[in-house]
């Protein structure tokens, strides 16, 4: 029999340091693994960053996009100008599946191709973007199209995949889309880049890490005025921050006034490099900021810290992220405020947090390794979608 082919649509891919890129990167092995004949259609990476993909066992087609000021493909310009394209490269693409990623608007673009070439597509749902509208300062009407888009996307798909069973619950409320063409692909990390095992970071002064996207919902902040709170006891701590987002120029600001000599914004690093960072730290940060329709999110960041063998300090409503802390001993889980954080970044640098830190590093990430592996969950995800469910054509 002939392997399925294959279309997976992004705006977001590796080499460019992202939960999605790795995920995606996790779902396109698994397909190929299946035997299907791959192909990813996403933009071109960020400036200074060289396409590694070239020898995977799937194949990438890159288009030119716009990008904001930070270099990422955020904003409604931006989304189209991969969309466009897109919609329009998908006409003439051979493929028997596509899956689609969000923003909505690719949604919409693969809906449309989808139901022209008359060929079934599967929207994947790592976050739920109608939600984080409601709470963000945006005029009604973007909220009422977002949630029109995002319902299509969903609603006309043969097939949804989303993070978590929080996360499809989420989307059934918000779309109507039912539960039973939903696949649970759980959340994780590359279990092979983040490992207890590898270089470190050659830094002589103890630090906390966060790893990853900087925006409002993230509330990361919180940190910084934690850590001023701390500097007089413990002078030379730091946090490094690697990654980039909408919030970065508010936070380098407050970093400057409350702590300037003990926060360093590292920018983008590529994965081996974060692990390396990771794996030094005294802890890993990871936040979400209550009441902004991201409750229900596991961080990644969670997940990263585990496989490398490091606890992690996470901010946030006692929902599904503090439970995943708790409940398998990755850490400590506070609230969203400055006083909290701050007890749980002395914990963490007292002697027997850091002995803790140490004796738990093969049991976080033995736990990581079996619960949160990115490439079991991409091969499970992708004989999902190949296992033939997809009964009803898009229209």
């Amino acid at each position: 029999m002939k392997p399925r082919k294959v279309v997976i649509v992004t705006r977001i891919f590796t080499p460019e340091p992202a939960a999605a890129s790795f995920r995606l990167r996790a779902l396109a092995r698994g397909f190929a693994a299946e035997g299907a004949e791959v192909t990813v259609l996403t933009t071109r990476p960020p400036r200074g960053m060289s396409d590694t993909t070239a020898a995977e066992s799937y194949s990438v087609i890159r288009v030119p996009v716009l990008r904001d000021a930070y270099d990422y493909v955020r904003g409604i310009p931006q989304y189209l100008s991969f969309d466009i394209q897109a919609f329009a490269r998908l006409l003439v693409m051979d493929a028997d599946i596509v899956i689609s990623e969000p923003p909505p608007t690719t949604g919409l673009a693969v809906w449309a191709s989808s139901a022209l070439r008359r060929r079934p597509y599967i929207w994947y749902n790592p976050d739920v973007w109608t939600s984080a509208t409601l709470t963000m300062d945006v005029p009604r009407i973007v909220t009422e199209l977002m949630r029109l888009a995002e319902t299509v996307s969903a609603r006309r798909a043969g097939g949804v995949i989303t993070v978590s069973e929080a996360m499809g619950a989420e989307l059934a409320e918000v779309t109507g889309v039912k539960r039973d063409k939903m696949f649970v692909a759980e959340n994780g990390i590359d279990t092979d880049i983040f490992t207890p095992d590898g270089p470190t970071e050659e830094l002589t002064e103890p630090y906390f890490v966060y790893a990853g996207s900087m925006s409002e919902w993230q509330g990361a902040d919180v940190f910084i005025d934690a850590l001023a709170r701390i500097v007089p006891e413990h002078p030379d701590v730091k946090i490094h921050f690697l990654g980039r987002g909408s919030d970065v120029e508010r936070m380098e600001r407050v970093a400057r006034e409350v702590a300037p000599d003990n926060v360093v914004f590292d920018g983008m690093q590529p994965p081996e490099r974060t692990a390396a960072f990771t794996r030094g730290a005294v802890a890993a940060l990871a936040s979400i900021v209550p009441g902004r329709g991201y409750d229900f999110a596991k961080p990644t960041k969670v997940y990263a810290a585990a496989a490398c063998g490091t606890p992690v300090i996470y901010a946030g409503a006692r929902g599904v992220a503090a439970q995943l802390v708790t409940d398998n001993d990755l850490g400590q889980a506070v609230g969203h405020n400055a006083a909290e954080v701050a007890a749980a970044l002395r914990t963490a640098l007292e002697p027997s947090g850091l002995h803790d830190r140490d004796a738990g590093v093969r049991r976080r990430s033995d736990w990581a390794r079996a619960h949160a592996s990115l490439g079991a969950s991409g091969r499970a995800a992708a004989q999902w979608v190949l296992s033939g469910f997809v009964r009803n054509r898009a229209r």
